[in-house]
């Protein structure tokens, strides 16, 4: 059984560790639906660590994904758990039927607070990438918008309504 204060402890280094885990993008407060991957990445990470997987195989970011994080991403407090030279960078995709041609693209996270007041609902995926060995992997996904999905036609405009609604 644990005890308060080694519970209050082991959050304080768990936060310390893991300084994006469980925080949101600055102004992104309509968060929903949200899935935390911490527990395949720790899995991940035991795989390679015991050598039944090699860097190789786990350090394979796309060079689309490594230019996303050099001019879009957001530098994190965590250092490489592969090759520990440098920090991670946070990455935000977006995707959605609403979003049309933005969909499946890299967004900022003052961008991600702007298309949250224009969209009902799109999902955002948050991946960590090292730019010095090209380790990567999905940190947690969350639904982001005004919720207002059922108010927008299939071509995302605004529906009008009728004068019987």
């Amino acid at each position: 059984m644990c005890t308060r204060v080694v519970c209050n402890t082991t959050l304080t280094q768990t936060a310390q560790r893991w300084p994006h885990v469980g925080t949101y993008p600055v102004g992104v407060r309509n968060q929903r639906q949200v899935v935390d991957h911490a527990l395949q990445r720790r899995a991940l990470l035991a795989e390679v660590y015991a050598g039944r997987l090699g860097t190789m195989e786990v350090c394979d970011a796309s060079p689309y994904l490594l230019r996303a994080a050099k001019f879009l991403g957001q530098p994190s407090g965590v250092t490489c758990p592969v090759c520990r030279k440098e920090p991670l960078t946070l990455v935000s995709w977006v995707y959605g039927d609403e979003l049309k041609h933005l969909a499946g693209s890299a967004r900022t996270a003052d961008e991600l607070t702007r298309m949250s007041t224009l969209f009902g609902e799109f999902r955002v995926y948050e991946v960590e990438v090292c730019r010095s060995c090209s380790w990567n992997h999905l940190v947690r996904s969350y639904v982001l918008g005004t919720g207002d999905a059922d108010d927008h036609d299939d071509r995302g405009r605004p529906r009008r309504r009728t004068a019987a609604e």
